[in-house]
């Protein structure tokens, strides 16, 4: 989201727990099934709900390598990792709680010292002052609301959703302890010391080391991401294991799931596509998506 984007770098942990709730089904998620036992989904999606419900299981296992793998079909997929090597595209990290600014997030985080320049920036901004913070977040999630309702490469489907996921992050936000300084000291370490481990300081690392390795080594980094959320009361995976999804129509290769579940308190009550390919249900708006990555000219080195 661009209302997110514009946060000074000084107020990571904020942006990250604004964005990252915002964000959490940008490119809606497929939340997963109910919180019963149900049996694990199959490796592959031979009916329409299961598109759903097998990217959550993978989102809640933070196998985002698993993740790319199953969205989309196999020949994509491997357009997919030569476009990513290329430096083409970051695909599918637009899809996750995650932005194309990632690289350079992680390579702050990982910088000597990020630690104490990150909680000094905090300080200065935004300790002790819950009142400011609740503004922004009303002012953030009224800017959402007005972006996806009119811009941006949204389905209709997509718009209806984020819509949802929009008012519901910015309520959250405006009552979570944003500003307490002990929650953020924590948070900040726990966030820098994930970035190091992933060994992905730099943007051409991304590259050199490929798709799958990345996306395993960033679903380390989207675990400790989830924790820091919960610190301030987003359980992303208690949320997502409580969706229900249903099929709503059936015409074909086409179909229609309904989503229903909780996020940030609230409930949330999205349908979204889903189309056959050679016998495999897949989420269409992430299809599409995917193809248009493939395709991209390569991205500017400072985005890689």
């Amino acid at each position: 989201m661009p209302a997110i984007r514009s946060f000074h770098n000084g107020a990571l942990l904020l942006a990250m727990a604004l964005g990252v709730g915002l964000a959490a089904c940008q490119r809606p998620p497929a939340p997963a099934s109910s919180t019963s036992a149900a049996p694990p989904p199959p490796a592959a999606a031979t009916r329409p709900a299961q598109a759903v419900q097998l990217l959550t299981r993978h989102l809640r296992d933070n196998d985002l390598e698993a993740f790319a793998r199953d969205a989309i079909p196999p020949d994509l997929h491997a357009q997919l990792e030569a476009a990513w090597t290329a430096g083409r595209t970051r695909w599918p990290l637009d899809e996750l709680p995650f932005d194309d600014r990632l690289p350079g997030m992680l390579a702050g985080l990982s910088a000597p010292g990020a630690e104490a320049r990150l909680q000094r920036s905090f300080d200065q901004q935004f300790a002790h002052a819950p009142v400011q913070i609740k503004g922004a977040a009303v002012s953030l999630g009224l800017f959402g609301a007005r972006y996806i309702a009119g811009q941006g490469d949204f389905s209709d489907d997509e718009r209806q959703h984020y819509a949802q996921l929009i008012q519901a992050a910015s309520r959250w936000a405006a009552s979570a302890p944003l500003s307490d300084a002990a929650r953020a000291r924590a948070s900040i370490t726990a966030l820098a010391t994930a970035a190091r481990a992933s060994r992905l300081a730099s943007a051409a690392d991304f590259s050199a080391v490929g798709l799958d390795e990345s996306l395993r080594r960033i679903g380390g980094f989207e675990r400790v991401v989830k924790q820091v959320l919960a610190r301030y009361g987003l359980d992303l995976d208690a949320d997502l294991a409580g969706l229900r999804a249903t099929l709503q129509q059936q015409t074909g290769d086409g179909a229609r799931v309904r989503m229903q579940y909780r996020f940030a308190g609230q409930d949330i009550d999205a349908v979204v596509s889903v189309q056959r390919v050679e016998g495999h249900w897949y989420v269409s708006d992430f299809l599409r998506h995917a193809r248009a990555a493939v395709a991209a000219p390569a991205m500017p080195a400072t985005t890689r």
